[in-house]
């Protein structure tokens, strides 16, 4: 769980506020509570998403500071809620288009069933000591997170699963880690939460020690020093900030606007590559229905930018 002031200092009025949160927890009468949730977001003029499943709460959200502090104490008003700890950064540009409150299965997707990840998880680490588990021969460090977010940046010597989905990491560890052979296993991800599913699940496969980044690279990056750290590249989000430098700042790395997917200098070179319709990512996915479809898109792209929208 996040470990940060639910008071973050007050800024310029200029910038956007964002707020990064999850807890798991039960959660009863989820509709309902999506529904209001919903409401009082739209009411403070708060965007970006959250997610709600029995398990818990999943969240990264937009806005004011005003409102982002009114929408913690509504929620405080919720014993499952209350007291919900978030980590705070700050963007010129809103990173979020609206608001979403949606109900999903699980609040991170994993698909092994039976996890109490709010009852037992690896041990977590503070950044603080996180760079001398990395430097220890006897201890194996996991990217859980996806290949995309991996060649953008990662821990040195970190092991990459090459996993396109959050899904298939525990079928790397099933194949390429042994709880007999492996006694010591680190992990980290963005923010934390993949972590905790991830550790409880490895603990319930029988390894012993499981150590997990608290509070995710985002935590490490707030509080290492760059000149100190063994951070190297970008970190991936999940916004339309697209990727963040070891100051949290957006890179302003380009997207392809046809899945999504953050671009490198060699993307843009390929002949896959053609802006709005496709990039070596999705090309193989390109039906001649999408491409009609993309081109349509762009061709609106260039009348709103030549009316001066």
């Amino acid at each position: 769980m996040l470990k940060q002031d639910t008071q973050p200092p007050a800024s310029p009025d200029e910038m956007v506020h964002i707020a990064a949160f999850y807890r798991f927890v039960p959660l009863e009468q989820v509709a309902e509570l999506r529904a209001r949730l919903q409401a009082e977001c739209e009411r403070l003029e708060l965007r970006g998403t959250i997610l709600l499943a029995a398990e818990g709460i999943n969240s990264t959200i937009c806005g004011s500071l005003s409102g982002i502090r009114q929408l913690f104490a509504w929620l405080d008003r919720y014993p499952a809620l209350a007291g919900l700890k978030y980590r705070h950064s700050q963007s010129a540009r809103m990173p979020f288009k609206r608001m979403k409150v949606r109900i999903r299965p699980e609040i991170v997707s994993f698909g092994q069933p039976g996890l109490q990840p709010a009852e037992h998880t690896g041990q977590h680490i503070p950044p603080q000591q996180w760079d001398e588990l990395l430097s220890r021969a006897d201890v194996r460090v996991l990217d859980t997170r996806n290949h995309y977010e991996v060649d953008l940046g990662t821990f040195r010597g970190a092991e990459n699963p090459d996993t396109g989905h959050f899904r298939a990491f525990a079928d790397y560890v099933e194949q390429a880690l042994d709880p007999d052979r492996d006694e010591h296993v680190a992990m980290f991800c963005t923010g934390g939460i993949r972590c905790e599913k991830a550790s409880a699940w490895m603990l319930a496969q029988g390894f012993k020690n499981v150590y997990q980044l608290d509070g995710g690279i985002l935590n490490y990056l707030e509080q290492i020093p760059e000149q100190q750290s063994s951070w190297q590249g970008e970190c991936f989000v999940f916004d339309d900030r697209v990727t963040l430098d070891h100051q949290l700042n957006p890179t302003d790395r380009p997207v392809c606007t046809a899945c999504r997917m953050p671009l490198s200098a060699g993307d843009m070179a390929s002949p896959q590559y053609e802006k709005h319709i496709s990039c070596p990512h999705c090309h193989a996915q390109l039906t001649p229905e999408r491409e009609q479809r993309f081109r349509e898109r762009a061709r609106q792209y260039a009348l709103r930018a030549a009316r001066g929208y």
